[in-house]
């Protein structure tokens, strides 16, 4: 026989099927088939054989009909005027008596997908919906969703539309299940297939009749469907009960997504039902299917939002092995990050260092970033991981930990002492270029505590010529002028270098910009160049503070058991930042575009109830009135670090613990506020930290968003513009849930806020606030608590 591939293949092959003497031989004229399916399947053009194909379709041979009803679909649209020759026969196979002969031709005809053939196929269709054959009334169902699909403008007879709502009851559970999907199909734009009471209770009785598939498919249809009482809820509910622990996943996740969305009012049930899926989770991390385990660790990261603490006691199961692939270990590494707690952080960062080592570089980095978030809360530990990893020398390994060393050092700067420490001799080992930039970021930032900081510089500078990174020139340039402020003896002569380099010889103008910028900056003296440059070190309020807020099911039950969460990933699981941890910074807060100071006067102060904080501190305090008021405006500079805060606040905790206070001479000032509100403000604590900052007021810590009692500690500075002195005020929010008011002691020394909220008489809430302002001035802190308290009213109102 000719080659296979060429023309003359296809004409042998036509002239083997137009044979009398193969056409006698039902085997032969099979086997020829037979070779024309296997050209077709091997990427052969064998279209032009579509005239001899349908001939061979008229035949009883059930093989054979198979293999060119294949054929005939295939090509059918190729030939549109040569398909209506199949029709006839298609249409007297309908009515044999065989059932596969009927099903097939059924699903032949629906297949062939030409509108000019619909008027043809529809009273098939509608006979094979009362075929005695299930395999045909399944068949049928679905071929009324096909011809909906090539003519989806024209609607379906409404006779078809309640013949597939009585199959819903058919004795056959395939034939229930194709009936949902077709349904949904044909009244896709009407909201799909109606569930009420009959249907849903109908349908859950017979559950157990279904597939894998067809379970979970009753399942999702069933979601769009309210109990009309309590009852029924529970009713259903222990109908499903069962399902919930299925060993199979997707009858588990498609019951667990129905449990969730029909106890949206009830927490303490959803929460129940998120436990007793756990063994099951489990058991699908397990499976020896690495899509389906990918996909079970996707969903546990969903399920940990709400309920961090549900797999901890199983943490050991998220280890990896050598075998899997990479992303799978990466989501392990993620989940592990979640279940960190006192008793398992030296187990996991024990088993995450051995990861640090990997063979594959990925790997290796995802291990090391995720040290370095669980450093945020267990720096000690983290940190002497990452600093002996830096001994092994390798260039990968080593720049990888630099940069989460950056990362960690900008929200935990108590850090600051040992990473210091650590970095001498890194350079010698560094290669990548992010890796570079991070070191040069460190050096910039303390290279006062680092003794070989400027000879390492001097070693880049040297080097500037043949440095083909844009963001390395530019890093360079900034760590190399805020050293020059710390260590100007040992940095001068280099800067010079540098400037001239960049201002003469640099052809790239960004880089030409930025030390054109210094240059002249430096001309207006060295304290102007410290305030341009020296901003803040940290932004500790980037940390976990008090572990990870847990989210309301409600934010994500809807993406639950899709493909949403497999490209889930929240910014505290990417890997280490590009660039300066202040780039990272701008990018998750909205203030990038504010001044670093705010006038208060810009802001309009809108208070809920008669007697507001400001008026009532005004009373209490002193203050002068709204008219009389200086220009106050606040200030983030100079920052507070948790450790100065601390020491501050509790000053006042000193007084109250039986020491004499400070008379009224003394330079600080504390009182205590209420500001009522329609809601409490229990937002996200990303967004309460944006809300604070656009008003220039920094958040240092803060509790869980439902927490009791909820916490909020914060700072800012006052500058009044007629006397040109500031204050320091910190600041304190509570909330207990608790009716309960407490009166003011004598208000001496310090001054401190505390903002809790009540439930009062006509439905508001009352937030307790404390202020602690050092030195005293009464005037610019009741234009703060008018700030504060219009923030707090804007959240309130969103919330409420």
């Amino acid at each position: 026989m000719p080659y296979l591939g060429g023309k003359e293949a296809v004409r042998e092959l036509r002239r083997a099927l137009s044979n009398p003497n193969i056409q006698s031989d039902p085997l032969r004229y099979r086997n020829v088939v037979l070779k024309v399916i296997r050209a077709m399947s091997q990427g052969v053009d064998v279209s032009e054989l579509f005239s001899e194909m349908v001939k061979a379709c008229a035949t009883v041979d059930v093989v054979q009909k198979k293999l060119v009803y294949v054929f005939l679909c295939c090509y059918a649209h190729l030939n549109p005027e040569l398909s209506l020759l199949v029709v006839n026969t298609l249409r007297k196979d309908c009515l044999d008596p065989n059932p596969m002969v009927r099903s097939l031709a059924l699903r032949s005809m629906t297949n062939l997908r030409l509108p000019s053939l619909v008027e043809y196929v529809e009273q098939p269709l509608t006979a094979g919906l009362r075929d005695r054959a299930a395999c045909v009334r399944r068949v049928a169902v679905l071929g009324w969703a096909k011809l909906h699909s090539l003519q989806p403008g024209s609607e379906i007879d409404a006779s078809v539309v309640n013949e597939l709502y009585s199959l819903l009851r058919d004795a056959d559970p395939v034939v229930m299940v194709n009936c949902l999907r077709a349904l949904e199909e044909i009244l896709k734009e009407e909201g799909g297939v109606v569930i009420n009471k009959p249907i849903t209770h109908h349908l859950l009785n017979r559950l157990k009749e279904c597939d894998i598939w067809g379970q979970s498919e009753v399942l999702r249809v069933l979601q769009r469907y309210r109990p009309q009482s309590e009852d029924e809820l529970f009713d259903i509910l222990s109908l499903l009960d069962s399902s919930l622990v299925s060993p199979h996943p997707p009858i588990m996740a498609a019951t667990l997504s129905l449990f969730l969305s029909l106890c949206s009012s009830l927490p303490a049930v959803s929460q129940a039902a998120l436990e007793r899926v756990r063994g099951p989770l489990l058991a699908a991390c397990g499976s020896g299917s690495r899509e389906m385990r990918f996909a079970a660790l996707c969903h546990i990261q969903l399920l940990l939002r709400s309920i961090p603490g549900l797999l901890g006691e199983h943490y050991k199961r998220f280890f990896c092995s050598y075998a899997e692939p990479a992303y799978i270990k990466r989501r392990k590494m993620q989940v592990l990050v979640e279940l960190v707690n006192d008793e398992n952080v030296v187990m996991i960062l024990d088993e995450l260092k051995g990861y640090c080592t990997d063979v594959n570089d990925d790997t290796a980095q995802a291990a090391i970033s995720a040290i370095g978030r669980i450093g945020r809360s267990y720096s000690d530990k983290s940190l002497e991981i990452l600093t002996g990893l830096l001994g092994l020398k390798q260039d990968q390994i080593t720049s990888a930990v630099v940069q989460t060393i950056r990362d960690l050092v900008w929200v935990c700067p108590q850090c600051s002492d040992t990473v210091s420490s650590a970095l001498e001799g890194c350079e010698e080992v560094l290669q990548d270029c992010q890796g570079k930039q991070a070191l040069l970021w460190l050096l910039g930032m303390y290279g006062e505590r680092v003794s070989s900081a400027p000879y390492t510089l001097e070693v880049y500078i040297d080097g500037v010529r043949s440095e083909t990174s844009l963001e390395m020139k530019m890093e360079l340039l900034t760590s190399t002028m805020r050293l020059f402020l710390c260590r100007p003896a040992e940095t001068q002569d280099m800067l010079g270098r540098l400037l001239h380099y960049c201002i003469e010889e640099e052809g790239d103008m960004c880089v030409r910009g930025q030390a054109l910028l210094y240059y002249r900056v430096l001309h207006c003296g060295i304290e102007e160049t410290r305030n341009v440059l020296q901003g803040r070190r940290s932004d500790p309020s980037m940390g976990v503070l008090i572990g990870r807020p847990a989210e309301p099911i409600s934010q994500w039950v809807s993406s639950f058991n899709t493909l949403e969460p497999l490209k889930y990933c929240s910014a505290e699981t990417e890997p280490a930042s590009r660039g300066s941890p202040e780039h990272l910074a701008s990018v998750l807060k909205p203030n990038t575009d504010l001044p670093d100071n705010l006038d208060c006067g810009q802001l309009q102060m809108v208070h809920s109830g008669s007697d507001s904080a400001g008026d009532h501190l005004n009373r209490s305090a002193g203050l002068m009135s709204p008219g009389a008021e200086p220009c106050v405006t606040l200030s983030l500079s100079p920052a507070v670090s948790p450790e100065e805060f601390e020491r501050l606040w509790m000053q006042r905790h000193a007084l109250h613990s039986g020491q004499e206070p400070a008379d009224e001479g003394d330079n600080c000032l504390w009182t205590e506020e209420t500001i009522r509100c329609t809601a409490v403000p229990h937002c996200s604590p990303q967004n309460l930290h944006a809300a604070m900052q656009l008003v220039n007021i920094q958040t240092i810590a803060f509790s869980p968003s439902h927490s009791l009692p909820w916490k909020v500690f914060l700072y800012t500075h006052t500058l009044r513009a007629d006397t040109s002195s500031s204050t320091l005020i910190l600041g304190e929010l509570l909330y207990t849930g608790e009716a309960h008011q407490k009166c003011s002691a004598d208000r001496e020394v310090e001054v401190e806020v505390k903002e809790q909220m009540e439930a009062t008489a006509d439905g508001e809430k009352e937030i307790k606030v404390t202020l602690l302002q050092q030195p005293r001035d009464v005037s610019t802190l009741g234009a703060f608590l008018s700030v504060l308290t219009t923030v707090i009213h804007t959240l309130s109102s969103e919330m409420a």
